[in-house]
């Protein structure tokens, strides 16, 4: 497995957090926005100074706690992460939702959060630009705006989940990496069908993207950004709404924006982030009639997990 892509740009967001573009060799590469692909590194790639310690955290043959069969099974793990810490060539790979507009061209962009305990993104983080890494050879996912069909949608978020949402959102209403409008968004914007986009982060330097949704609700009058922050007590500057996502959307205020019922029939509902959000909004959800995607059955919220 060879490398096949160029790291071309990257935007520091907040420390551990990224933009990245990625100029595959293969041009153009095809997508349909809220598709992901898979990045890879090999791992004797160099990790950020900052990152933990690689490698296992149990050395194979080490005393350990708990039951014979635990001890059996973590003693399998760390045989097996000493192994594969062993090989240099070892690609480490990883699903990351693309952020860019699938019409772009050019470059993949990606929204990052560094996980310093991990092995994949302290190596990615350390990348400069011009710097090789692997693209996986297609972009897949069925998490797209074609399961809403023209109903006006509700897109939450905490975190890196929004990447999905940005594709999504500047391929309907956006302008291109041209710096022009799609005859698509020229003629979505100010429409009737309504988007909405909650998002929410620790502190407001978290909310990736934050200008560029902010000019885009002031000039899509059917475009509502809805920001929050869980830490305002560490965050003097922020004066907008704080608390969590799941609480913020049976406040009324996505109603009041939009006037529109959160209802199945006006509605769907996309979810991408933390899994105690989305577990929380299914419930929400599903108390107002929404259902979920089963298999080839599409209801009318639906979650992504590679974010």
């Amino acid at each position: 497995m060879k490398y096949n892509a160029t790291l071309v740009g990257r935007v520091e967001v907040a420390p551990g957090l990224d933009i990245m573009r990625v100029a595959p060799d293969a041009q153009p590469f095809e997508f349909k926005s809220g598709q992901y692909v898979v990045l890879g590194v090999k791992a004797g790639e160099t990790r950020v100074a900052e990152a933990d310690a690689d490698g296992p955290s149990v050395v194979p043959g080490e005393s350990t706690d708990g039951t014979p069969e635990s001890r059996v099974a973590v003693e399998a793990q760390a045989q097996a992460a000493a192994v594969a810490s062993a090989d240099p060539d070892r690609m480490i790979r990883r699903a990351f939702c693309i952020a860019s507009e699938s019409k772009a061209g050019e470059y993949l962009e990606f929204y990052l959060t560094l996980i310093l305990s991990g092995e994949l993104t302290p190596r990615l983080f350390n990348l400069q630009i011009g710097d090789r890494l692997y693209v996986g050879p297609k972009a897949e996912g069925i998490f797209t705006l074609e399961k809403a069909s023209t109903k006006h949608v509700l897109m939450i978020a905490t975190g890196t989940g929004l990447a999905p949402y940005m594709s999504m959102i500047r391929g309907e209403l956006g302008v291109g990496a041209n710096g022009r409008q799609g005859l698509r968004a020229v003629w979505q914007c100010n429409g009737t069908r309504q988007f909405v986009i909650v998002h929410g982060a620790r502190h407001s330097w978290d909310l990736g993207y934050r200008t560029e949704l902010i000019g885009l609700s002031r000039h899509c009058s059917n475009f509502h950004y809805l920001p929050l922050v869980t830490r305002s007590c560490e965050d003097e500057t922020w004066r907008g709404r704080t608390g969590y996502v799941q609480d913020l959307i049976n406040t009324g205020v996505v109603e009041r924006e939009t006037g529109l019922e959160i209802a199945p029939e006006n509605f769907d509902i996309f979810l991408c982030g933390n899994p105690g959000m989305v577990d929380s909004v299914f419930g929400w959800a599903e108390a107002r009639g929404f259902t979920r995607d089963k298999g080839r059955e599409v209801g009318t919220v639906h979650a992504e997990k590679f974010w």
